[in-house]
C-alpha cells in the first residue's frame, strides 16, 4: 500500500550561492537505495571536479547547466538545457558548472548520495562539502543494500595464473596481515594511483580483475565499503583519508571457478622502473 517515506530536508544552504533540499535519501527518508533532491542555484558558480561511486541522473527544470568532462585528452563541455536529463555513470570524472542564476535541477542518485561516495577534488574544505558532511553526520548511519556491482582487484599475473591453474581461490600475499580481506577499488580512475602507491616497487607482470560483487555474495563472500587500509607494511595516502575515500574490501579470497565472479581480466602495462602506466581496455593511456 502507498506510504509516506520522507519529507524535504535542507542539506545545504550557502547564502546567495546554492541550496539543496533532499526529499529521498539518507537524510530525507533514512534510506540508502536512492536519493532525490532539488538544487537551486542563486548565482553563477561551479562545483570542483567530482568522481562518484553511484550513478546520477540530473534533470534540469530551469535555465541550463554545463557538464565538463575529459575525452580524447581534452576538456569537453556538454550543455544540458531546461527540460533535458543528463546521465553521469559511476566512476565518471566530471565538473558541474552553473553559468546562470536561477538554474534548478533534480539529482537522482542510485545508490543514494553520501559524502563518502562523492570524491571532490578541492583544496581544503568548501562550505558545500562541510554542510553536507555535517547534515549527514546527524543521521543514523545507513547500510547500503546496493553495493557496487563491479569492483577491481590488481595482482601479480604469476600468482593469479597459479591460482587459476590449481582451481583454488586466490588470496593476496598480505591477506592475513591485512585482516583477512582482499583489497579492491570501485572507481577505475583510482586504480593506477592506488596501484602505484602500493605496488610500484614490485616486479613482474600484473593483471587487473573486474569482479562481480553479486557473484561473490552468491559464493558467501561479502564486500564492504570501508575506510582505506594499509597493504602489508605500506600505509595509505594521507590524501585518501582527508578526502574520505570509501574502499571495497572483499572478506575472503577470489574464487577462480565460481561462475560469474571474474567478469574480465585486463593486462596492466608497466615501464622499466615499475610504474603502472595503463590497464588495456579499461584505463588506456
Amino acid at each position: 500500500m502507498p506510504k509516506i517515506i520522507g519529507k524535504s530536508q535542507r542539506v545545504v544552504d550557502v547564502e546567495g550561492i546554492l541550496s539543496i533540499d533532499e526529499y529521498v535519501g539518507n537524510v530525507g527518508s533514512h534510506s540508502d537505495d536512492i536519493s532525490i533532491a532539488v538544487v537551486q542555484v542563486q548565482q553563477p558558480s561551479s562545483e570542483p571536479w567530482l568522481t562518484l561511486q553511484y550513478d546520477e541522473w540530473m534533470v534540469v527544470l530551469k535555465e541550463h547547466l554545463e557538464i565538463h568532462y575529459q575525452a580524447d585528452n581534452e576538456i569537453q563541455i556538454m550543455t544540458v538545457s531546461e527540460g533535458e536529463t543528463v546521465f553521469i555513470p559511476k566512476g565518471e570524472r566530471f565538473r558541474p558548472v552553473f553559468p546562470q542564476s536561477g538554474a534548478t535541477y533534480v539529482p537522482v542518485c542510485i545508490p543514494a548520495f553520501r559524502p563518502d561516495r562523492c570524491f571532490r577534488e578541492e583544496e581544503g574544505t568548501s562550505d558545500i562539502s562541510t554542510k553536507l558532511a555535517e547534515r549527514h553526520a546527524k543521521n543514523e548511519p545507513t547500510v547500503s543494500t546496493t553495493p557496487p556491482t563491479a569492483v577491481y582487484h590488481m595482482c601479480p599475473k604469476a600468482l593469479w595464473d597459479e591460482a587459476v591453474s590449481s582451481g583454488k581461490a586466490y588470496f593476496p600475499p598480505t591477506f592475513a596481515e591485512d585482516g583477512y580481506f582482499t583489497h579492491a577499488t570501485a572507481l577505475p580512475d583510482r586504480l593506477l594511483p592506488t596501484a602505484n602507491h602500493f605496488y610500484a616497487a614490485t616486479e613482474g607482470e600484473w593483471v587487473c580483475l573486474e569482479l562481480s560483487t553479486t557473484a561473490l555474495l552468491d559464493a558467501g563472500i561479502v564486500t564492504k565499503m570501508e575506510e582505506p587500509k594499509p597493504v602489508g607494511a605500506k600505509s595509505v595516502s594521507e590524501n585518501w583519508v582527508i578526502s574520505k575515500w570509501a574502499c571495497p574490501h572483499i572478506y575472503g579470497g577470489i574464487p577462480t571457478r565460481a561462475p560469474g565472479v571474474v567478469l574480465q581480466t585486463y593486462t596492466v602495462e608497466r615501464d622499466e622502473k615499475g610504474t603502472l602506466l595503463s590497464i588495456l581496455g579499461l584505463m588506456d593511456r
